[in-house]
């Protein structure tokens, strides 16, 4: 069944044709595994290597539907209240003090079970990515980087997604209306656990082809010549042929063409390409390897 009713394309074609007015072109692969998780409410788990267009997608799926964008970006050390929920100490401080002070000039006894039954009241709840996505109607949620999390937050992660409702000891079970449309990303700097891949669509995130990185940047920096996006999607192409510490993705050269783009350039030229490689190569070993291998063979001169 549809996780988002109304605005759900009818099919893969026209889900990329609509993420394509957006910008984000996708491969047929990509379009059909976000259109099943549209149509099916499954979590969709996308890898890949970094700057291929994972976080992009799930931003423009949100778009597509018009369905609110949460994101919760993952590291190491996430724990549930991080990404759950938390209590706004510092305005519950104050709002016991008020009591206290009100109490006091009224020459009143301060009910201590009332005050401490409104000090969890929802106003002082303060909602992070999950919840966020919980009470929103309809969501995308981008779980980002899911590697980067710890094998607890996979699990407690899980039974979120599973029963798209959490428990808050002071208020209650708070359930989704309409449960978010997940989108987890992976740049397999580790293997996520297979009950949670069991849970989602799978779908690996390739870099583009030329013709397709062509069309992107295009459709991204239409300021840019075609002779322009072609040069660095070319470069871009045989760059990530080398052995790089971080090959770089369709980020990467949106970045260069950007850079080239402001310099002025319509072509790309071996010492254009050799003062501009900090803003497509974030290693200096990788920068250094590509000179030494020749800039000129990289752009097919």
């Amino acid at each position: 069944m549809s996780a988002i009713t109304g605005r759900t394309p009818g099919n893969p074609a026209e889900l990329a044709a609509a993420l394509e007015r957006t910008g984000y072109l996708a491969d047929d692969g990509l379009a059909i595994a976000g259109y099943l998780a549209l149509r099916l409410g499954r979590p969709l788990f996308l890898e890949g290597d970094a700057g291929v267009g994972k976080t992009a997608f799930a931003q423009a799926l949100a778009t597509v539907t018009g369905a609110r964008f949460v994101r919760l970006q993952c590291y190491e050390g996430l724990d549930a209240s991080q990404a759950l929920y938390d209590w706004d100490f510092p305005r519950q401080i104050l709002h016991l003090r008020t009591i206290e002070a009100t109490a006091v000039a009224a020459g009143e006894q301060v009910n201590a079970e009332a005050v401490e039954a409104s000090l969890y009241d929802r106003r002082f709840l303060v909602a992070r990515p999950l919840l966020q996505a919980l009470e929103s109607s309809p969501c995308v949620l981008l779980v980002d980087e899911i590697d980067r999390a710890d094998d607890e937050f996979e699990a407690f992660l899980l039974e979120v997604l599973s029963e798209s409702a959490i428990s808050i000891p002071e208020l209650g079970r708070i359930a989704a209306e309409t449960p978010p449309v997940a989108v987890l990303t992976s740049n397999r700097t580790r293997e996520v656990h297979d009950a949670l891949k069991r849970r989602c669509l799978y779908h690996w995130v390739e870099h583009p082809t030329f013709d397709r990185e062509v069309a992107i940047l295009r459709a991204r920096l239409p300021e840019v010549s075609e002779r322009l996006a072609a040069d660095v999607a070319g470069a871009t192409l045989r760059m990530r042929e080398l052995d790089l510490l971080k090959p770089p993705g369709v980020a990467e050269a949106l970045d260069w063409a950007s850079a080239l783009d402001a310099l002025g350039a319509k072509t790309l030229d071996p010492d254009l390409a050799a003062v501009t490689l900090g803003a497509v190569l974030k290693y200096r070993e990788d920068s250094e390897r590509v000179r030494s291998l020749g800039i000129a063979e990289l752009l097919g001169a």
